[in-house]
């Protein structure tokens, strides 16, 4: 994995990105991963509000997200990465927290989808390939939770990247997170660029702290 993300990875991209200065670097990133557009994007500040109660508050995600696609679909996302043991537990259990903070909203919103992305740096499941869609398939249940649960793993272990073709936008992103062709990344996405001196700066100013 990119070693800028190593250390606390969940607290330290929170501190860096959620702001809405740089949103729009979650937004580019939601968007590669997800093979969505979004129309317009905002933070909940629930994990900011609610920090002081949070357990091993570094374990509860990078960001936590209100969107509406093109199609104007509203979506609540959630990003983490994942390490450690206990995998599903905490995949399910951040689900739950990113779902139901959305009785915390003051602005009246109506209850949505919620999607997360769970980001590993190693082999979890047996798919070959990189990234997995996981739904409920129960039958009775499907077509009521189907509108309310979907989350995606990341490993990037298997992920291997075709040296005889351009990069798509998540390729990009999935080669930055796990440290290979990051100068490469760099020129081709912007908001990678800008993420990239976020983290620089951060870890500048944490060591001289």
């Amino acid at each position: 994995m990119n070693r800028k993300f190593v250390a606390k990875s969940n607290f330290v991209l929170r501190r860096v990105l959620n702001t809405e200065e740089n949103i729009d670097i979650l937004q580019e990133f939601i968007e590669a991963i997800l093979n969505i557009k979004i129309k317009n994007a905002k933070i909940n500040p629930y994990l900011e509000k609610k920090k002081n109660n949070l357990p091993a508050e570094e374990n509860f995600g990078i960001a936590d997200l209100r969107i509406k696609t093109m199609e104007n679909e509203e979506l609540n996302i959630g990003i983490q990465m994942i390490d450690g043991e206990h995998i599903l537990t905490k995949m399910f259990l951040y689900f739950a927290q990113i779902h139901s903070n959305q009785l915390e909203y003051d602005d009246n919103r109506k209850i949505a989808k919620t999607i997360t992305i769970n980001i590993l740096d190693f082999i979890f499941t047996k798919e070959m390939k990189y990234h997995s869609r996981m739904i409920l398939k129960e039958e009775e249940l499907e077509d009521i939770l189907k509108n309310y649960l979907e989350i995606h793993i990341i490993e990037l272990p298997k992920f291997k990247l075709n040296s005889n073709k351009i990069m798509t936008l998540k390729e990009t992103w999935i080669t930055y997170l796990k440290g290979e062709n990051i100068e490469t990344a760099i020129k081709k996405s912007e908001k990678i660029a800008k993420l990239d001196n976020l983290l620089k700066k951060y870890w500048r100013e944490e060591v001289m702290e």
